[in-house]
């Protein structure tokens, strides 16, 4: 992995239910991760402190509750869902969504009365200043075909857990229950879906492209968030990278 061309980020596709232990493994199709080779440590340390936002679609399932929000998890109980109606629903995803706005105003430190927070609403760089809980800073339903729903939530700092938990609560939100049976990151950050190598493509020369093609976006969004050199306001690396 120290041949020419390789310093720099790129993403993978990890397939579901393969640990990301394995999948560092197998390179040095459900959840995007980044790797980082060489420089490109050094660049996800910096692109982590960004806090740029992921974006999820997450599958749920109204009618039962299991001990891990999970719908292959040990049922719990089942619920009525009838009532349910996609109108409800989405009043309950703009009260999750502006309650996590707060937070987010809240963790960024910013006095929102004043031009900078003007100009940085604008360009969409409110993000924490550090480590925060998990926040969502979107979320909307793709999908409405009882009992199934479909989620894109926009978030930072979240995990599976957390997401997972979010649909169990929504469904107590509205008088049910509700199991999450998908989990798929389609944004992480500056990279898409569209980025993300397959595993047929784990070798030289197609690395070495995915580490061209997203050199500019990422040093774009270094310069806009984290100023010329990427100086960050605060530290602690937590991307996979190797």
């Amino acid at each position: 992995m120290a041949a020419a061309g390789l310093a720099g980020l790129f993403a993978v596709y990890k397939p579901a239910g393969v640990a990301w232990s394995r999948v560092r493994e197998a390179v040095e199709t459900r959840l995007l991760r980044v790797l980082g080779i060489g420089h490109g440590n050094k660049l996800l340390t910096d692109l982590y402190n960004c806090h740029l936002t992921k974006v999820y679609t997450v599958g749920g399932l109204f009618g039962k509750a299991t001990d891990d929000f999970s719908d292959t998890g040990n049922l719990v109980e089942k619920t009525t869902f009838d009532h349910i109606t996609r109108e409800k629903l989405e009043r309950i995803l703009a009260v999750i969504q502006g309650t996590n706005q707060k937070a987010l105003l809240m963790y960024s430190n910013i006095d929102m009365k004043t031009q900078e927070a003007y100009e940085l609403a604008v360009k969409g760089l409110i993000r924490p200043m550090g480590k925060s809980p998990p926040i969502i800073t979107a979320i909307r339903c793709l999908q409405f075909a009882l009992p199934e729903f479909q989620l894109e939530i926009h978030c930072l700092h979240e995990t599976q857990q957390f997401l997972r938990r979010m649909v169990h609560e929504i469904g107590l939100e509205l008088k049910s229950s509700a199991v999450c049976t998908q989990v798929r990151r389609i944004r992480d950050g500056v990279f898409t879906v569209d980025d993300a190598l397959p595993r047929t493509q784990w070798n030289l020369q197609s690395i070495q492209e995915a580490i061209r093609n997203c050199q500019l976006k990422v040093e774009t969004e270094l310069e806009k968030t984290l100023g010329p050199g990427g100086n960050s306001p605060s530290s602690s690396a937590g991307w996979g990278h190797s």
